[in-house]
């Protein structure tokens, strides 16, 4: 029994120590719903003048703040909070950090403390997320242009079960997914895994195009490269997705890129 201890003693601590060595960011993408557009513009101010000030003074850069493209008039009112963290320890402390900011509770004191019949949103989802090891770090979008114009695509990839989930995160890594991307100037955000979130098993990741004829332009070549049409047919990669959800988003005026 204490050598069976020890192994596992020796397993567990080389798997902390391989850990530490590979840095991956995780990621928290926060989803606001609401009901009206007084709770949309309440939260949008939180955000904009309590929430990313606060998190940048903890030393949390990076936040990107989104918008879905309308579609038709019945288009839900939503906001999106992309949040990258260096640890998963800071992600754990963080609404302590907050609670305990000057400037969160000042200037979102509106937001903070509405009452129980005013509510600033209708609900938040919260999904956590852990960066690919061949992309471990985020890529803010360098994009420049109009923001109006921007087509930021937030993809995610269900699997119908898990050992298929793992082969479509190897075909971002090993298969080389990711360097097409790269190679062809998709301008990704991140890739990540899902840890924890409504629709496991699956991934998400976010690609940014200057506007909708370039994200057309750069999904055509894509296709039609021949390093997907070798990559698709490879059989272990047969199957990996059961759902494919996508997002047209666009950068509000006070996320960081």
């Amino acid at each position: 029994m204490k050598i069976t201890n020890c192994i596992i003693l020796i397993f567990c601590l080389s798997t902390l120590l391989k850990a530490q060595a590979q840095v991956q960011e995780y990621y928290q993408l926060k989803i606001y719903t609401f009901s009206s557009e007084e709770q949309e513009k309440l939260t949008d101010a939180y955000l904009k003048d309590a929430f990313l000030p606060a998190l940048k003074e903890l030393n949390i850069k990076n936040i990107g703040v989104f918008k879905p493209r309308s579609t038709d008039s019945v288009t839900p009112k939503k906001t999106y909070v992309l949040i990258p963290f260096s640890s998963l320890t800071k992600f754990l402390l963080l609404d302590e950090a907050l609670a305990a900011n000057e400037t969160h509770k000042t200037q979102g004191k509106p937001y903070l403390t509405a009452p129980h019949d005013k509510p600033p949103y209708k609900r938040i989802e919260s999904i956590l997320m852990r960066a690919f090891k061949d992309m471990p770090i985020m890529k803010p979008s360098k994009l420049d242009g109009p923001r109006k114009d921007r087509i930021y695509e937030l993809r995610s990839y269900e699997s119908a079960t898990e050992e298929l989930y793992k082969k479509k995160v190897n075909m971002f890594n090993e298969g080389g997914e990711i360097k097409l991307f790269d190679r062809l100037e998709f301008n990704a955000v991140f890739y990540a895994e899902v840890l924890s979130g409504p629709t496991m098993p699956n991934l998400m990741y976010m690609t940014t195009h200057a506007d909708k004829e370039t994200r057309d332009t750069n999904w055509k070549a894509f296709v039609e490269s021949d390093e997907w049409k070798n990559l698709k047919v490879i059989p272990k990669y047969q199957n990996t997705v059961s759902k494919n959800v996508t997002l047209f988003l666009y950068p509000t005026k006070f996320s960081d890129y």
